[in-house]
C-alpha cells in the first residue's frame, strides 16, 4: 500500500486534476478509501511520513486544515511553508553590531548658526524647547559662538525575541581596558611601595602586606555565630560524594516522595512501605531534621547566634561545653527572673489564693470509678454516671410539703397537690388545710 502511493498528503490526493482539461476530477469511493487508509497508516507509523520540499518529515498528526495549503499558494506537493512567514513579508532584523549611538557627533562642528537649528545651542537635531543645555544669556542664534555638536540620528532597530533580551547588547569591549589599566596602575604603585620599604629595611611588614594582597579576594562571611578572619582560607563544598546514592534514585516510582531539583531536597520518606524509618539509611529531610538531637542542636545554634549578637563570643561547634554552660545558666536566671516578677506582682496586688488551683485530674473530672459497658451500650460492671435532668434541685420539699410547687392546677392557678394551697412557699397543713 505504501509502495503504490507516494508521500502525498490527503489534501493533494483529493485535489489532483486531470491532465487533459485541467479540471478537478470527481473521486470515486475507492480513491476516498485509499486516501483514508494512507492517512491512518501514517498516523500508526506503518507508512512513511510525508516529506516537504526541504526534505523534512511532516507530522501526520497535524490537522488537515493546517497541513493543506490553499489553492492560491501554488504548492506542487506536501508542504508547511504556507504556515511560516513568507520571505517577502519578513522584515530585516538588526545584526549584533548594530546599536544605538551614544553621545554627539564630534566629527563635524558648525561654525555659524544654521537655519532651523536650536536657537539656544545651535544643534540641528532638536529645537529650543527640547534643548537640555542651560539657557544662554546670548543665544547661539545671535552670537554665532560655541555652536553645539549635533546628536546622532538614532537608527530604528528591528529586533527579534533574543536580541531584545540580550543583557550585553550595545556593550563596548574596549571599555574593559580602562578597568584593566586602573588595576595595573594600582599593582605598579604597590610594587614601588614594597621596593621602597625593602630599601628602608622593613622586610617583615612587607610579608604581611603580601598576605593581605593574597587574601583580598576571599569572601568575608559576616554571619552571627561564625568567626571568620580575612586570613582564613574558606572552601565551600556544595557537591555530594559520588559514592552516595542520589535521592531521586532511591525510589523510581513517580508517585513516591517528591524530589525538588532546585534545592536538591526530598522532604518525604521515599521508603513508605518500611514501618520504622530508622531501619533505612535515608528517610527524608523531615526525618533527619526533626528527630534525635536535631531540635536540641537547633536551639543551641539559635542561642549561640543571639549570644553573639549580644557580644558574647561563643561558637556552637568550637566551644560546645561553654555554650551548654552559658545556656544552662541563662535558663536558670530566666526562671528566677520570672518567679521574682510573679512574686512581686502578687505582693503588690494580691490574689495568691487563686493560683492554688486543684490538680488537673480533678479539673478534668477524672476519677477511679470503673464502668464496663457491653457492645450494646448497657452497663455490665460498675455504676453508670447519673445524667443531670434539670438545672434546678429535684426531690426537695420545703415547709413540710410532700409535693412540689406546680403539682396541682385548679381554675387557672398553680398550687401544691398535698394541701391544695395556692400560695408559694407556704407552710403545709396536710389534708386539714
Amino acid at each position: 500500500m505504501a509502495s503504490t502511493s507516494t508521500n502525498v498528503p490527503v489534501s493533494e490526493i483529493l485535489r489532483t486534476k486531470a491532465s487533459e482539461d485541467d479540471e478537478p476530477k470527481k473521486k470515486s469511493r475507492e480513491d476516498w478509501r485509499k486516501a483514508k487508509e494512507l492517512e491512518e497508516a501514517r498516523k500508526a507509523g506503518t507508512a512513511p511520513a510525508a516529506v516537504d520540499e526541504h526534505g523534512r518529515d511532516i507530522n501526520p498528526h497535524i490537522p488537515q486544515y493546517i497541513s493543506s495549503a490553499p489553492w492560491y499558494f501554488g504548492s506542487k506537493g506536501p508542504t508547511l511553508q504556507h504556515q511560516r512567514i513568507q520571505p517577502d513579508q519578513e522584515k530585516p532584523r538588526a545584526s549584533l553590531d548594530e546599536w544605538y549611538k551614544r553621545g554627539v557627533d564630534t566629527t563635524s562642528q558648525a561654525k555659524k548658526f544654521r537655519k532651523g537649528a536650536c536657537e539656544n545651542c545651535g544643534a540641528m537635531t532638536h529645537k529650543k524647547k527640547d534643548c537640555l543645555e542651560r539657557p544662554r544669556k546670548v543665544l547661539a542664534k545671535y552670537s554665532n559662538a560655541q555652536i553645539a555638536c549635533d546628536e546622532f540620528v538614532q537608527p530604528k532597530l528591528i529586533q527579534d525575541y533574543d536580541s531584545k533580551r540580550d543583557r550585553w547588547a550595545g556593550y563596548d569591549p574596549s571599555n574593559h581596558k580602562a578597568i584593566v589599566e586602573h588595576y595595573q596602575k594600582i599593582e605598579e604603585a604597590k610594587r614601588e611601595l614594597r621596593a621602597d620599604k625593602l630599601d628602608a629595611g622593613e622586610g617583615d611588614e612587607d610579608k604581611d602586606d603580601l598576605e593581605e594582597d593574597e587574601d583580598k579576594y576571599v569572601d568575608e562571611v559576616d554571619m552571627p555565630g561564625t568567626k571568620v578572619d580575612s586570613k582564613q582560607r574558606i572552601t565551600v563544598r556544595n557537591l555530594r560524594i559520588r559514592e552516595d546514592t542520589a535521592k531521586y534514585l532511591r525510589n523510581l516510582d513517580p508517585n513516591s516522595a517528591y524530589y525538588d531539583p532546585k534545592t536538591r531536597s526530598m522532604r518525604d520518606n521515599p521508603y513508605e512501605t518500611v514501618a520504622n524509618p530508622e531501619d533505612v539509611d535515608y528517610a527524608g529531610e523531615n526525618f533527619v531534621r526533626f528527630s534525635g538531637d536535631t531540635r536540641k542542636h537547633a536551639t543551641a545554634q539559635l542561642f549561640a547566634w543571639e549570644a553573639y549578637e549580644k557580644g558574647v563570643d561563643v561558637h556552637v561547634l568550637a566551644e560546645p561545653t561553654k555554650l551548654e554552660l552559658l545556656k544552662k545558666e541563662y535558663e536558670e536566671k530566666k526562671e528566677e527572673f520570672k518567679k521574682e516578677v510573679s512574686s512581686s506582682v502578687i505582693d503588690k496586688y494580691g490574689g495568691a489564693e487563686h493560683l492554688q488551683a486543684p490538680p488537673k485530674a480533678l479539673l478534668l473530672a477524672q476519677t477511679e470509678d470503673y464502668v464496663e459497658y457491653s457492645r450494646y451500650g448497657k452497663v455490665i460492671k460498675g455504676q453508670e454516671k447519673v445524667v443531670v435532668k434539670s438545672r434546678y434541685e429535684e426531690d426537695v420539699y420545703p415547709n413540710n410539703h410532700t409535693s412540689v410547687w406546680g403539682s396541682w392546677w385548679h381554675n387557672g392557678v398553680w398550687g401544691y397537690k398535698c394541701c391544695h394551697s395556692f400560695i408559694k412557699n407556704s407552710y403545709c397543713t396536710g389534708k386539714n388545710g
